[in-house]
């Protein structure tokens, strides 16, 4: 499983309509609404790199609003919770 998170700035109008397609998007799990330097912020999970890219670059990058982007590739996961064994269901 490879995670990302995906740091956004929308046009100032359109932050709403952007998360609800950023989150209707398979394999994205969140997309969050912050204050500070970037407006959304999406929680990428897919199966590969390639997955990834085809994500960003192909499906989520075209929607209309979005000015500009930073993409943080994760090499590990810190968490109480077993994030893999959930977001692998399905896939075996």
């Amino acid at each position: 499983m490879v995670s990302a998170i995906v740091l956004l700035n929308i046009e100032r109008d359109m932050i709403n309509s952007v998360a609800d397609q950023l989150a209707a998007l398979e394999g994205i799990s969140e997309v969050f609404s912050v204050a500070g330097q970037y407006d959304l912020v999406a929680v990428l999970r897919v199966p590969t790199n390639n997955a990834l890219a085809d994500l960003v670059t192909s499906r989520m990058l075209q929607v209309d609003g979005i000015l500009d982007s930073e993409t943080l590739i994760a090499f590990k996961t810190y968490s109480k919770h077993d994030l893999e064994s959930m977001f692998s269901v399905g896939l075996e």
